[in-house]
């Protein structure tokens, strides 16, 4: 089980060997702006070093969205994320679960996602995996809540969809982390990577506000629980400060 974190994309190797880091996750791109990502200047350095790789994708994407100006530049995004992360070796690139708006029909929003899928497979499928992200907030979420969730992986889990669990989110969102990696399985069949994140705010607060394991809302055994039955690459996205004792904590604790 490698554990890591989210990192600066200037000089991720360095980030990696000062944290001890056997992954890391950045972004490519602007992740607050459509820029489309340009190649990496230490991606050949990246696909030698043996740290695996996720990339991030911006959050402006929103693939559920039934707003033109915005899904349709979503879909091309997520094409070219893809294909950069490759050049880099990377393992997946996460991407928001996303949601439409208030009033809209939900189903719309899971049926964009299926044409996302239907539409890359057209032209040979995505260069690496997408891994869809749990959220913490929104009553029109595709994948806040799990009984949404089932609906999105009844829509996409045929094109190999991977998932990514964020435990804040999951926290934040409702969903009771004792017995959560087996709840997930059950619906996706599988995580490919989990955001070990403590939330700085209350279970059910809908807010994506992380914190360090020793000083969030979520007993760190909880935390460790998750990471223990997941049998997945462990991405911290905590505050950077915090970010060395944290993977120090999980190595003295996770079962490796």
């Amino acid at each position: 089980m490698r554990i890591g974190a989210h990192v600066g994309a200037e000089d991720p190797l360095a980030t990696a060997q000062r944290l001890g880091a056997e992954v890391v996750q950045f972004f490519l791109s602007d992740p607050q702006s459509w820029t489309a990502p340009v190649p990496h200047p230490q991606g050949e350095q990246l696909r030698a070093a043996g740290v695996e790789v996720f990339v991030h994708s911006p959050y402006v994407i929103n693939v559920a969205s039934l707003n033109n100006r915005i899904r349709i530049p979503s879909r091309k995004s997520v094409a070219q994320q893809a294909k950069a992360a490759a050049a880099i070796g990377a393992s997946g690139l996460v991407v928001h679960g996303g949601h439409v708006t208030k009033g809209e029909d939900p189903e719309a929003g899971l049926a964009n996602w299926r044409k996302l899928f239907e539409r890359q497979a057209e032209s040979g499928g995505f260069a690496v995996p997408i891994l869809i992200e749990n959220t913490a907030g929104g009553d029109n979420a595709m994948a806040r809540r799990f009984d949404m969730l089932a609906r999105l992986w009844d829509a996409v889990g045929e094109f190999g969809a991977g998932f990514c669990l964020d435990t804040c989110h999951a926290f934040a969102a409702g969903e009771e982390l004792p017995g959560i990696v087996e709840r997930v399985k059950g619906i996706t069949g599988r995580i490919d990577l989990v955001h070990l994140n403590n939330s700085r705010d209350a279970f059910n607060s809908a807010r994506d506000r992380h914190a360090n394991i020793a000083s969030g809302t979520i007993e760190p055994d909880v935390l460790v629980s998750v990471c223990d039955t997941a049998g997945a690459p462990i991405v911290l996205e905590t505050p950077g400060d915090g970010q060395g004792a944290d993977i120090e904590f999980l190595r003295s604790t996770v079962k490796r």
